[in-house]
């Protein structure tokens, strides 16, 4: 059965909007990304998921260990549900949350903040303060892993941490082992000029060669310093992870010898903006219908909805992807819409109002911040519906 009638079949007693997840291209995703990590475990990057069933299902095959979590009220509600190893990412200012973690001696034996500056080791220490018997809170330090060519003067990569040398990422990780309130645990580092930059943009092959080039010098850079940074910190205390990589990357962080775990998130949904990787293989598993309401004039349909943009810089790529039926795209004065969206080419012709158009998010758990619910299909069959983050009453950004 072709996927656009499977998909139908299976959904056929719904009405749209829509979201579903299809379980065998999932598993068939985890599957690859474990492949490509070679032994490693891969902890799971929950902001390209936001659905805690689909995150327990991940994490309940072999080669996933843990949770890598955007936000501390997040990480404190996983706690709450019975996940482990959570491993906040980004820093916080949550200071509510930060005494909710000091006071919860086993949130803070399961989760991990993420600090790069000794300001913040000091908003901690002050927002936990006035907690009587507070628990020790476990830090990672992060590093910056963009490339600096040129002595410094060009910058490739992610505006994140301003540790990038070995004495600079030593110099906070030595605060942190040192009080008495924190307990240094783990360091991590997001190459996201690597992780997250296609290196086969569809239709730009130059481009592509470009990207290869940057990527090629960059990681071996990158190697070189991660290794030293690691054996410096290790010095300073015993690390329980060095955590790298990202869907894009995750064979060639996992090559190095100073990684212990890889992160991955996206590579599971197979987003739209993934096609323009190399090494992501895999099938789209998560994807959105929305109904057709209008058929404006031959070679157009207009559906319900559709303009679920991705963040990043803005650009057609941050669209959703019109994925089924085929040969159907936007019109260029319009885009994806608040509340409709017009849709043109071949395919439209063949639709009827009612009948439903696929689409395929430019990025991965975004998706959740639109729908309520994802439904489950195995085959032709829905199997279950799960609520996401926002259908459980949870928006942590």
């Amino acid at each position: 059965m072709k996927d656009l009638e499977r998909l139908n079949h299976a959904t056929a007693h719904l009405d749209p909007p829509l979201a579903v997840v299809d379980l065998a291209a999932l598993r068939e995703n985890a599957a690859d990304l474990v492949r490509r990590a070679a032994g490693k475990p891969i902890r799971v990057a929950s902001k390209s998921v936001r659905c805690r069933e689909i995150l327990r299902t991940v994490l309940e095959m072999d080669g996933f260990e843990g949770v890598m979590a955007f936000t501390l009220p997040e990480a404190l509600w996983l706690a709450e549900s019975g996940f482990s190893d959570i491993l906040v990412a980004y820093p916080t200012a949550d200071r509510a949350a930060l005494r909710r973690l000091a006071a919860d001696p086993m949130a803070a034996d399961v989760i991990t903040l993420t600090a790069d500056s000794v300001e913040q080791l000091d908003f901690i220490e002050k927002a936990v303060a006035e907690i009587a018997d507070a628990a020790p809170i476990r830090i990672s330090v992060d590093v910056d892993a963009s490339w600096r060519p040129l002595r410094g003067r060009v910058r490739v990569g992610a505006l994140r941490s301003p540790l990038h040398s070995v004495e600079a990422v030593s110099a906070v990780a030595r605060e942190a082992a040192d009080r008495t309130g924190l307990r240094l645990v783990g360091l991590m580092a997001y190459e996201a000029q690597i992780a997250g930059v296609g290196d086969r943009p569809p239709g730009r092959p130059a481009r592509g060669l470009a990207v290869r080039a940057m990527q090629g010098l960059s990681a071996a850079e990158l190697a070189e310093r991660r290794a030293e940074i690691v054996a410096a910190v290790k010095e300073i205390a015993q690390l329980e992870f060095v955590n790298g990589g990202g869907t894009g990357s995750v064979d060639r962080t996992a090559a190095e010898d100073s990684i212990t775990e890889i992160a991955a998130g996206s590579g599971l949904f197979k987003p739209r903006l993934f096609d323009g990787y190399r090494a992501v293989a895999g099938r789209p598993a998560a994807m959105f219908a929305l109904p057709v309401t209008r058929r404006p004039g031959r070679g157009v349909v207009t559906v319900l909805g559709g303009g679920y943009l991705a963040s990043g810089a803005p650009g057609w790529d941050r669209l959703p992807q019109p994925y089924l039926p085929a040969k159907l795209h936007y019109d260029a004065q319009e885009g994806a819409g608040e509340v409709q969206t017009p849709l043109l080419g071949a395919g439209a012709d063949d639709l009827a109002v009612g009948d439903r158009v696929w689409f395929r998010h430019a990025k991965a758990g975004e998706l959740c911040e639109r729908f309520a619910e994802l439904h489950t299909i195995e085959g032709d069959k829905v199997t279950a519906t799960v609520p996401t983050y926002r259908g459980e009453g949870r928006t942590f950004l």
